[in-house]
């Protein structure tokens, strides 16, 4: 395990960097309204952070990371264009047995920028592999985008492509929604039944004669959500072909440079994707432009599903040996939407964990 000193001096260093290449340093309070952070995960969230109660405030989180609380700093008051960099700890519960730390350090640079989205994103990749040149390191990159515009084609109804939508960063459960929406798969145990049993039924008949309220949900909700269920049923099955075409994009894991000829080949079956891909190639170019040496860089389609759920773009991470990565990041435009009260701003960036890289002998 590296030394307390050791990682310091490391996060000092990076830091610095980062500041050299233009970014303003700012800080943010180890404490977080909860409310923010519940809103955007929903309590999936309470799992991995540390929830504390104050008189005062309110629920609080120990910090999970730098990304959200600097949003909405920039988008308080922010310039434009803006480059920003942090150092700081922050705080994630671990199961058991996987040997990670609950606290660790985190250095990162984030861009909000409007001008460019493919440049910038070029801008912070050719930055990272620049600063971590010379240890050994594998970069992948995916494009959370290109998953998103994907499902948005599917032909199927508004909720369930909300659902597969909610569900991206969900592998498993995505994977059996998809299953299910194209008739490959169960519903859940009893929908059926249910369904069949509603059949030409009053729901708010039925609701106001069940007894008193004693849940969360009103008598409203409760018609709404059986109505919801009882139309559903009457959905058909999305395409096979446009099923076996997303599942092409999640199989994707090829070199960088030959992925743009993969992607578009998916394209034919799934048109949603075209203007996706359009910003991928972009994206290519802006990083040859920046001399980045794509030899060595792959694409994977279900990179980056298992992050922060606000990425909705490009995302990347550099490596050792297919380890837990010590540098990650990506495109979170949605976040400022969400966070920004009626404003919004095209936003990049990424956190190095200098830990990680003295850990790995780098």
């Amino acid at each position: 395990m590296a030394d307390k000193a050791d990682i310091k001096a490391e996060a000092e260093r990076l830091f610095a960097a980062f500041q050299d290449a233009g970014a303003a340093p700012v800080e943010t309070a180890l404490l977080q309204p909860a409310e923010v952070l519940l809103d955007l995960y929903g309590e999936d969230i309470r799992a991995r952070a540390y929830v504390t109660s104050d008189g005062v405030l309110g629920e609080q989180m120990l910090r999970p990371d730098f990304t959200v609380p600097i949003v909405q700093a920039h988008m308080q008051d922010g310039a434009e264009p803006a480059r920003y960099t942090y150092m700081g700890a922050v705080f994630r519960q671990q199961q058991a047995g996987t040997g990670r730390a609950n606290e660790y350090m985190q250095v990162g640079y984030e861009v909000f920028d409007r001008t460019n989205p493919a440049e910038a994103d070029a801008e912070v990749f050719a930055l990272f592999d620049r600063t971590l040149s010379g240890r050994g390191l594998q970069a992948s990159t995916g494009d959370i985008g290109i998953l998103i515009a994907a499902v948005q084609g599917l032909e199927t109804s508004p909720r369930r492509r909300a659902a597969l939508l909610r569900h991206i960063w969900r592998p498993k459960r995505f994977r059996a929604l998809l299953d299910r929406f194209a008739g490959r798969g169960p519903a859940p145990e009893g929908r059926a039944e249910l369904v069949d049993a509603l059949a030409g039924l009053d729901l708010g008949q039925i609701v106001q004669g069940a007894g008193p309220e004693i849940g969360l949900r009103s008598a409203h909700e409760v018609v709404a959500r059986l109505d919801a269920l009882r139309m559903d049923a009457d959905v058909p099955a999305i395409p096979g072909a446009q099923i076996d075409a997303v599942l092409a994009l999640l199989d994707i894991a090829e070199p960088v440079e030959t992925a743009a000829e993969t992607l578009n080949e998916v394209a034919a079956q799934l048109p949603s994707i075209k203007n996706a891909v359009t910003n991928f190639q972009a994206r290519l170019d802006a990083l040859k432009t920046h001399a980045v040496d794509l030899s060595w860089v792959t694409y994977e389609g279900a990179y980056g599903r298992t992050s922060m759920e606000y990425y909705d773009g490009f995302v990347f991470g550099f490596a050792q040996n297919g380890a837990a990565p010590v540098a990650s990041g990506g495109r979170y435009d949605a976040l400022t939407r969400v966070l920004g009260q009626g404003r919004e701003i095209p936003a990049v960036g990424g956190v190095i964990r200098p830990a990680q890289l003295l850990e790995a002998g780098l």
